[in-house]
């Protein structure tokens, strides 16, 4: 797996995520809806740790910056 995601990505992907954890836990959102976001809170952890992302691969698109 080639890194596709540049640093300012990583950390806007984990702020949304922990957003999205804070408005399950204050029960803001509650039901299906409240799975649905966990899981999507989880695959942008997921993929801030690990710098890749499958979506991109697909779209032929990086944040990743050029190493010259």
């Amino acid at each position: 797996m080639k890194k596709n995601m540049g640093n300012l990505d990583r950390v806007i992907r984990l702020v949304i995520a922990a957003v999205l954890v804070g408005l399950i836990f204050a029960n803001v959102v509650e039901g299906t809806l409240a799975i649905i976001l966990l899981v999507v809170a989880g695959v942008f952890t997921l993929t801030s740790f690990i710098s890749f992302c499958p979506l991109y691969t697909l779209l032929g698109f990086s944040s990743c910056p050029v190493k010259k």
